[in-house]
């Protein structure tokens, strides 16, 4: 009878040696699952976040303004083309600027726009170039000093935000002062000239077409 009953004792205790790991082993289980489960519902939610912050970058980083939809929609010209060459070259590609890019070969600017970086460019459009009476433009065309002069006059050295554009002043490589001003899509420079597509971006540069010629003040 007693060792009956020591036996049973015995199994059970056995039983419970067994049993106890299992439940344990659930609960670890358990715990883990839910904590994977919490990671992944808030992975995405963070996710979504930073992909609603890059959405909302690349929209407030796009081209503006009234000239804009006269680029065009593919090749080198485009946006995305003017995007992968520095700024002389994808200027050359912008039928628009085909005086201003005579004018910067005249002066021998092209390796030096191209080779910098982090500048920004206020590109008078060939209409603006038009405004200058012609025997005054021939005149400057043909004077190199004077042409560099008004030229390096059109360049910051560093890259300038629209938002940087509502109310600054900025020295150009010409090392006098230039003023811009407005707000939204339509913006100033020096009260003068308005700029008609804006936050074009080259490999090396940020370019502003603007739609008259700036003349430094001395």
């Amino acid at each position: 009878m007693g060792t009956r009953i020591r036996i049973r004792r015995t199994a059970v205790v056995l039983a419970a040696s067994a049993v106890l790991p299992l439940a344990l082993s659930a609960c670890g289980s358990s715990g883990s699952d839910s904590a994977k489960s919490d990671a992944s519902t808030k992975a995405p939610s963070s996710s979504s976040s930073d992909s609603m912050n890059n959405a909302g970058a690349t929209t407030a980083d796009q081209p503006f303004g009234t000239a804009c939809s006269g680029v065009p929609k593919s090749g080198a010209g485009s946006f995305d083309g003017m995007a992968k060459d520095p700024v002389a070259t994808a200027a050359s590609n912008n039928p628009a600027l085909s005086t201003l890019v005579a004018a910067v070969k005249k002066a021998g600017l092209v390796d030096t726009l191209n080779n910098a970086q982090n500048i920004t460019v206020f590109a008078p459009t060939n209409d603006a170039f038009a405004k200058i009476p012609k025997a005054t433009l021939d005149k400057v065309l043909n004077d190199k000093a004077q042409l560099t002069k008004i030229l390096t006059y059109h360049v910051v050295g560093q890259p300038i935000t629209p938002k940087q554009l509502e109310k600054g002043s900025f020295t150009t490589l010409e090392k006098s002062k230039l003023t811009t001003s407005g707000s939204g899509e339509n913006y100033m420079v020096n009260d003068s000239a308005k700029v008609v597509c804006g936050n074009v971006k080259t490999s090396n540069a940020t370019v502003y077409i603007i739609d008259t010629v700036l003349m430094p003040t001395s």
